[in-house]
């Protein structure tokens, strides 16, 4: 009651005296969001909350293997508080030993995830190569910042793209899904799991110091809306050899995902060779022939690329020549920018990426619809770079690099001159 009529007293104060020389009209919240429970959420607790629906979702404990780094932290520290949620957290003794340990978990059956950021994933480079050659659910988040080295620990850049797309040795793909606001680092996890549980593939989370500091009214989902993400473990043989004997072969696929089967160390009959050395198709035995490699590379390559993901989808409400293509943390920035100039009269389109590899399946014939792309981007243009190579799209390059967010204005001055030229 207090609180009430300390409202109403402002309010009548500012009505009455006329103070102000400008007013504003908020609308009311169920005009700007969908009806629910509403909770202020940053990105790094909605995407640790993520993580914990999809280990629920699959019926599979979760387990984090991390070594800490700013700006990834948080999850660390939020996931060690909900070991009622059946969560593991290992702090290990460096980035090499957290994914180590992870991806151990994800051989024995657990949900595994390894949180870092940019100097993190270098070392964590080769054991995310071991787990495209063992073919192992993995859950690498990338909590982006700004580098070269140590760089800026404190200040946000999404300069990792082409690390994540590349940064292994030999051919290794990695799908890769990115947040675009703080409470979508929620479903974003959710989505990275999916993948990882399905496919049986390590799958890079790139979320950004902006992302994960940042804040914003989130609706919490009926348990109905979560998607259903339980696996079945390998029981028994799968395979009838020349003899008729039955044999459980690892690396015998899926005909649809192209995935493995995921068996748990001490099944009985299921035992089977582990390692980096390339194996053999079908039975998962050491393998040096050179067309057995040829046809193990290619196999996983498809694998990644047969992913399902969701078509692109475009705002353009008036036809538009020019596109604005964006991904991660730069959507609100750039929503803000494109409404200022459709605000003033100008036509421009809007498309934003969450799956950064594969590429929704129709990007090719969007991006072909207009005159002009542009990719606004806190790196030098790495996903321009990206979008040039695979579909021969003269994209144009906006690019910020000092350690900061894009600004509205900023952006829409940027746009306007492209639509202009």
């Amino acid at each position: 009651a207090a609180n009430i009529a300390a409202f109403r007293a402002g309010w009548n104060f500012g009505e009455t005296t006329e103070d102000f020389a400008v007013s504003y009209e908020v609308a009311p919240a169920t005009r700007a969001f969908p009806t629910g429970t509403y909770r202020n959420i940053s990105g790094n607790l909605a995407l640790a909350y993520g993580l914990i629906s999809a280990s629920r979702q699959a019926d599979l404990p979760l387990f984090l293997g991390s070594y800490p780094i700013t700006p990834a932290s948080d999850i660390l520290h939020e996931l060690s508080r909900h070991k009622n949620f059946g969560v593991r957290t290992f702090q290990a003794e460096d980035e090499i030993a957290g994914i180590g340990a992870a991806l151990g978990a994800a051989f024995g059956g657990s949900l595994a995830v390894t949180t870092t950021s940019g100097p993190g994933v270098a070392l964590k480079s080769e054991t995310i190569g071991l787990a495209v050659s063992l073919e192992l659910p993995l859950l690498v988040v990338d909590i982006q910042r700004g580098g070269p080295s140590t760089g800026l620990p404190t200040k946000t850049e999404q300069a990792d793209l082409l690390q994540a797309m590349y940064g292994r040795n030999g051919e290794a793909p990695v799908p890769i899904v990115a947040p675009k606001t703080p409470a979508d680092c929620f479903d974003a996890a959710l989505e990275a799991a999916r993948i990882a549980l399905t496919y049986r593939t390590p799958v890079f989370l790139l979320s950004d110091g902006y992302l994960a500091n940042g804040s914003e009214p989130w609706r919490i989902p009926d348990l109905e809306e979560l998607p259903d993400l339980r696996v079945r473990f390998a029981s028994g043989p799968n395979h009838t050899l020349d003899d008729g004997t039955e044999v459980f072969w690892p690396y015998k696929r899926d005909p649809r995902t192209l995935a493995r089967p995921w068996a748990v160390p001490g099944t009985p009959g299921l035992e089977h060779r582990i390692g980096g050395i390339e194996k053999q198709d079908g039975t998962g035995n050491i393998s040096y022939d050179p067309a057995n490699h040829d046809f193990m590379v290619r196999t996983r390559q498809a694998k990644i690329d047969g992913i399902e993901v969701p078509d692109l989808e475009v705002d353009d409400p008036h036809g538009a020549a020019t596109v604005v293509l964006g991904w991660g943390s730069t959507y609100g920035p750039i929503t803000a920018a494109v409404r200022r100039l459709r605000g003033a009269g100008d036509a421009i389109a809007q498309a934003h990426l969450r799956h950064l590899n594969p590429f929704p399946r129709n990007l090719g014939e969007v991006l072909a619809r207009y005159d002009k792309v542009v990719v606004p981007e806190m790196n030098l243009g790495q996903l321009a770079t990206l979008i040039r190579a695979k579909y021969l799209v003269d994209a144009h390059s906006y690019n910020q690099v000092n350690g900061m967010p894009f600004k509205a204005e900023q952006l829409a001055t940027a746009l306007k001159e492209a639509i202009d030229d």
